[in-house]
């Protein structure tokens, strides 16, 4: 019970941000935080980092983003460590949140952009830090000596 909680509140962090982005900035509007951070209303069509985008409908999008979901999901509750099923879940949080964004817009909104100089990384959103911690954690999770 406590895990639909943690999950339905981290998908609202990340909707209401993309909610506050799309509602409050115009398309491709940016605000600079400092030197390496801007905030850009960003449509995403695509998928990660944009690939794909107009390419593929949404909704084939949504539907292969479930699958994926799913058997993340399964992987998670296979799994032994617990390290590894707190990454899934993780993933799983991030990959719900985007694709009810994709439902909801028939795009993701991305508003994160970090940069040095003219050196640019894809802009991004919330949804996709959570997927990009619980990668992380999960790559560690391989490291650790199963808790069996």
């Amino acid at each position: 019970m406590n895990s639909f909680f943690i999950l339905v509140f981290f998908v609202f962090c990340d909707l209401i941000t993309k909610f506050i982005i799309k509602n409050n900035f115009l398309l491709n509007e940016s605000i600079k935080i400092n030197q390496f951070l801007d905030l850009i209303y960003v449509q995403n069509y695509g998928v990660s980092f944009g690939l794909f985008s107009g390419l593929v409908s949404y909704w084939i999008l949504v539907i292969v983003g479930l699958l994926v979901t799913v058997l993340i999901y399964y992987m998670m509750i296979r799994s032994k460590k617990r390290l590894e099923r707190l990454a899934y879940f993780i993933i799983i949080i991030g990959a719900l949140s985007n694709i009810l964004d994709r439902i909801i817009n028939s795009y993701v909104v991305d508003f994160i952009s970090l940069h040095y100089n003219n050196f640019y990384w894809p802009t991004f959103n919330l949804a996709d830090i959570y997927i990009t911690i619980g990668i992380i954690m999960l790559i560690t999770s391989f490291f650790i000596k199963s808790e069996e």
